[in-house]
């Protein structure tokens, strides 16, 4: 076996990973061999410094049996390396809706064997896979010592438009156009690079409803008038038709109220 590295060495090497990292990330950072890292791994543990939250995930303490709980980001960025932050939780980030989602929604354009829920340290994540030529518009954000991949402001908007279940429907797409600072160049290229009429739609008739000044750009044909998308699918179908929009407005009369 290699020579053993110092205790106090070994720790601040680890610490530069932050306060929680994969078994991966401590070979590659401290570049030992893998079974002399077991042995630190044991050793860290037993003397209460280290904890295991998850198969081949540990958080690191200065103080003995005292963990912090990792930002629920940095451990989806973690779960799903090839992710980012999305939906609800973008739009709670930020500052777009005033509710806390009790799930952290990561988007993802490739499936490797991630299940749609996960949990981790006491927390709850969900995983939607969407096609690579939907996965643009992210930003990198820093968490402690970590790089947290997020979508950004316009993508998460354009993202909730097109799977409004992923933010607690479509009032929450409601507000966020009402009181957000956007980019609306950005927030229509992004619209159109979707490639979903439904979304355009949704869009177009939100921004005439809050007087946005935006519906006009948003091209639809006759033929995409013709047939109708929900405004909002997580609710049931009924209500009356737009026809102008292709759209049936199946949410309550005085739907509108909760954000005048």
């Amino acid at each position: 076996m290699a020579r053993k590295m110092n205790t106090l060495v070994l720790m601040k090497k680890l610490l530069e990973l932050g306060d929680v990292f994969t078994i991966e990330e401590a070979q590659q950072q401290l570049r030992i061999d893998p079974k002399l890292l077991e042995y630190y791994l044991r050793a860290l543990s037993k003397m209460g410094i280290l904890k295991r939250i998850a198969k081949g995930i540990y958080v690191l303490s200065l103080e003995p049996g005292r963990f912090p709980s990792p930002h629920e980001f940095v451990l989806a960025q973690i779960l799903v390396p090839t992710g980012a932050v999305a939906y609800w939780s973008a739009l709670n980030y930020y500052g777009m809706t005033e509710q806390i989602p009790q799930t952290v929604f990561i988007q993802t354009p490739i499936k490797r064997g991630y299940r749609r829920q996960l949990s981790l340290d006491g927390k709850r994540f969900r995983v939607v896979v969407i096609s690579p030529e939907k996965f643009f518009g992210v930003n990198t954000i820093r968490i402690g010592r970590r790089d947290v991949r997020i979508t950004d402001p316009e993508k998460t908007v354009v993202d909730c438009l097109d799977k409004p279940k992923y933010c607690g429907g479509i009032i929450e797409v409601v507000k966020s156009l009402s009181n957000a600072i956007l980019n609306y160049e950005k927030l229509l290229d992004y619209a159109e690079r979707m490639n979903n009429k439904a979304l355009l739609k949704r869009l177009g008739f939100l921004s005439e409803k809050l007087g946005l000044g935006i519906e006009d750009r948003v091209k639809l044909s006759e033929k995409d008038r013709k047939s109708f998308a929900l405004l909002d699918p997580s609710m049931p179908p009924a209500g009356r038709f737009s026809y102008k929009w292709g759209l049936r407005i199946n949410v309550p009369e005085d739907y509108w109220e909760e954000i005048e």
